[in-house]
């Protein structure tokens, strides 16, 4: 840590999958360089941020002074709020003139990720491109960055015009940058500040697993593109121990095994990697530790202590029997897992198939597994399962082209890139994924059909409104689908589809299945259940970190317990690798 910190530039940013240690790298950063002797300024623009929590220091939406870290100022900058606000500038000069149906939709088309990004990086510009706020201090650093996608779209220069607002184009959103054309030139001087390499220092967090390298590596990708091209990775949490007992060691052989195979480009990046602690980062003891590259010094808890404490905290879950027993209830229909990467909702969804058809039902998994490993596994031979692989590149590359095909010759050369550049965002690619699961959904009447990736509630509402306000300002998937249309009834129905939101027992993962959760209710679905994944609580293991690492776990196993889940199953952290249907029933912890 400490080579990093004597490189580093003025501006950090740092970007990552939930869940990875932004916040702790962010802040452990932080405290390193006001150590050092430099005035810093950290800012947070996670929805799900607990900088608070981790600093022991309440925070605001201004600058305020971190406790016991003389030179470091810290704030957080709540971007949901920032949406609200925005959202509101641009619904509220149309209320009282268009009908009730068309404000409702135009809110909703603001609702999605894209819009509280931009109103995030809207509010954060403010204490970049204003120099006498950059005056005060040596380092301004970012927990949570723009991405490529943001950044791309502030570039374009239809985006300072009407086109967004105005177009009938099919594109996903209702054009985020169109309210913000005041800010042009400040957003100009932060892009600036961004992508020139003597100012700014890209850090890009990953955790030692295979799906969060490879999503920095696509980030590295995409911001490269974009001009951010001084780049920093830090991979947080490496377990690698020598160890008698069989879950730290298959545990420490992944780790060891996923760093090798790291992909090539990311590979070459400058990197600094931390240890795993099992308690996390909380407090500035601990960060000092992570800057001196100190061992974790928190108590390891016993066998005996993690036995006494896990039965409690297991006692509301259900056994893994009861809760097939109720997805299988009615003989058919749909089940959907859903959850943020990385959670393991493609293996859950593998799992419930397996199960089902097991149990004599006809099943048809439709996964978008890209290495189509479910399929190998289970595929062959598996009886009353059938696998159908949706490749989502491919499905998203021909929704697109649909799109811009439509409007070629319809709107300029700038409005068309911008067209493209917003056919390119998160949405976009689930609402395509989407129309190709509508085609098999009805097969739901007579047999089971498991969605390892399903739509968000944004996504849901998002056609929903086009297709019952007939597109009245939509910008969303035009001409939509007969299937499409017959669908969205059949998901609110809870005896035909059956959602399982999948998570893993830490803060963020939880967090943001909560969000999620939320989300769906908004479009009127009932989530049946939630699935705790990769839990070391429950893994058999006596070695003393992951118990302690297990320890950890239990008050988000409580809190989706007692508060989150209507029904909830909890799945142990396997040293099998997934690669058999015998190997997938080993996560039903009996």
């Amino acid at each position: 840590m400490q080579n990093l910190l004597n490189k580093v530039n003025r501006f950090l940013f740092f970007t990552g999958k939930g869940g990875v240690g932004k916040t702790s790298m962010a802040s452990s950063t932080a405290v390193g360089l006001a150590d050092k002797g430099k005035r810093v300024l950290l800012i947070s623009t996670d929805p799900a941020s607990n900088l608070d929590e981790v600093l022991e220091t309440p925070l605001s939406g201004q600058p305020q002074e971190v406790n016991n870290v003389p030179g470091l100022d810290a704030m957080n900058i709540n971007p949901i709020h920032a949406a609200e606000q925005y959202r509101e500038r641009m619904v509220g000069p149309y209320r009282g003139v268009l009908p009730e149906a068309a404000i409702q939709q135009m809110e909703e088309q603001l609702s999605g990720a894209c819009t509280v990004e931009i109103a995030g990086f809207n509010e954060f510009s403010k204490f970049i491109g204003d120099e006498s706020i950059v005056s005060d201090y040596d380092h301004i650093i970012l927990d949570t960055a723009p991405t490529g996608h943001t950044l791309r779209l502030l570039n374009l220069p239809a985006a300072w015009n009407s086109f967004i607002a105005d177009n009938q184009t099919g594109s996903s959103c209702l054009g985020p940058v169109s309210g913000l054309s005041d800010q042009k030139e400040l957003f100009e001087k932060v892009i600036s500040a961004l992508t020139d390499e003597t100012l700014t220092h890209l850090i890009l967090v990953a955790r030692a697993e295979a799906m969060s390298l490879t999503e920095a590596n696509r980030a590295s990708i995409e911001l490269r593109e974009t001009g951010l091209k001084n780049q920093h990775l830090i991979v947080n949490g490496i377990f690698d121990v020598k160890s008698d007992d069989s879950v730290a060691s298959a545990f420490s052989a992944k780790s060891r095994l996923v760093l090798e195979q790291m992909p090539k480009q990311l590979k070459q990046l400058p990197q600094t990697r931390t240890t795993f602690r099992p308690s996390g980062v909380m407090g500035i003891a601990s960060m000092r530790e992570i800057t001196q590259s100190i061992q974790d010094s928190t108590s390891l808890v016993t066998a005996e202590t993690l036995i006494d404490t896990l039965e409690a905290a297991l006692d509301p879950l259900e056994d893994w029997n009861s809760f097939i027993d109720g997805l299988e209830s009615d003989s058919n229909g749909v089940i959907m897992t859903m959850g943020k990467g990385g959670v393991g909702k493609t293996t859950m969804a593998a799992l419930i198939a397996t199960e089902l058809a097991d149990r004599g039902h006809s099943v048809l998994l439709s996964t978008t597994d890209p290495a189509a490993h479910v399929s190998d596994v289970i595929g062959r031979g598996r009886k009353n399962l059938c696998i159908d692989r949706i490749d989502p590149a491919l499905e998203t590359e021909n929704y697109v082209q649909s799109i811009l095909d439509k409007n070629r010759d319809k709107i300029s050369a700038d409005d068309l890139a911008l067209l493209e550049e917003e056919l390119s965002s998160p949405c976009i690619e689930e609402i395509a994924v989407f129309q190709a699961f509508a085609k098999t959904v009805g097969k739901g009447i007579d047999q089971f059909i498991v969605l390892d990736t399903a739509p968000t509630g944004h996504t849901l509402l998002l056609l929903d409104s086009t297709e019952a306000y007939h597109r009245e300002v939509a910008k969303s998937a035009e001409d939509l689908p007969e299937e499409v249309k017959e669908l969205l009834p059949r998901i609110r129905d809870p005896k035909f589809t059956r959602v399982v939101v999948v998570a893993l027992p830490e803060a963020t993962p939880v967090h943001e299945a909560a969000t999620l959760q939320e989300d769906l209710k908004r479009a009127q679905i009932e989530p049946y259940g939630w699935i705790i994944n990769r839990s070391f609580a429950i893994s058999g293991t006596r070695d003393p970190i992951l118990m302690t690492k297990g320890a950890q776990e239990l008050p988000f196993i409580q809190k989706v317990a007692h508060n989150l889940a209507p029904r909830a199953v909890i799945s142990p952290w396997v040293s099998d690798e997934l690669n058999s249907a015998e190997n997938l029933l080993k996560l039903k912890n009996k």
